[in-house]
């Protein structure tokens, strides 16, 4: 059912995003409490980032940001997804409306020390880009609500199974869409779609 339910909502993002004038649909899991709509959003949540800070949901309060899931060590689609992420950084990077959350799935060899100088050879800073680590079931738990993928998996390369997904998050921590960290067209559209929110979330505060 789980599995249905995550095609479908595939299924309408991809019709809004091939209509441009159609705002980005809201994926998760929703409620209907005295007739409003309550949509899923992003638990709270507290990690160490590269610069030894304490990064939570506060720290993007108001902010649309882009999460994925990598390790440091990762021999096959990390490399690739960092590039794209490196690629949305360097876009938005004098937007401060926009930043960017990279959750280490291998909390034992990712140290803060090697976070910051992964960071470093990235040539990013925080909190533009935060790189965390902290518990690693928290860590993998969150990654169900970003419906991405996180967990070790001893025949998998490298020791962990995990998405090479970017995912979209609005200012009210709920999911506005995906794609294919590998896949740089499909990174293209996403940073369209990253702009497009950017103006949704101008028109709300307007209102």
């Amino acid at each position: 059912m789980r599995q249905f339910v995550f095609i479908l909502f595939v299924s309408i993002y991809c019709f809004a995003c091939a209509d441009s004038n159609q705002s980005l649909p809201i994926l998760g899991n929703r409620d209907f409490v005295n007739g409003d709509t309550v949509y899923q959003k992003i638990p709270n949540f507290s990690f160490i980032n590269q610069d030894s800070l304490t990064v939570t949901e506060a720290d993007y309060d108001g902010k649309i940001y882009v999460v994925d899931f990598f390790f440091t060590h990762c021999p096959t689609i990390c490399p690739k997804v960092t590039k794209q992420m490196l690629r949305v950084y360097d876009k938005f990077k004098a937007d401060p409306k926009v930043m960017l959350l990279s959750h280490t799935i291998d909390v034992r060899n990712d140290t803060v020390g090697r976070l910051r100088a992964y960071a470093k050879g990235l040539n990013i800073e925080a909190p533009k880009w935060n790189m965390v680590t902290g518990d690693k079931a928290k860590i993998y738990a969150i990654a169900n609500y970003y419906f991405s993928v996180a967990k070790e998996d001893e025949n998998a390369p490298g020791g962990f199974d995990h998405s090479g997904r970017l995912i979209l998050i609005d200012a009210q921590k709920r999911v506005r869409g995906f794609c294919d960290g590998t896949n740089a067209e499909e990174v293209d559209v996403f940073m369209t779609n990253i702009q497009k929110l950017l103006e949704e979330e101008k028109g709300i505060k307007k209102q």
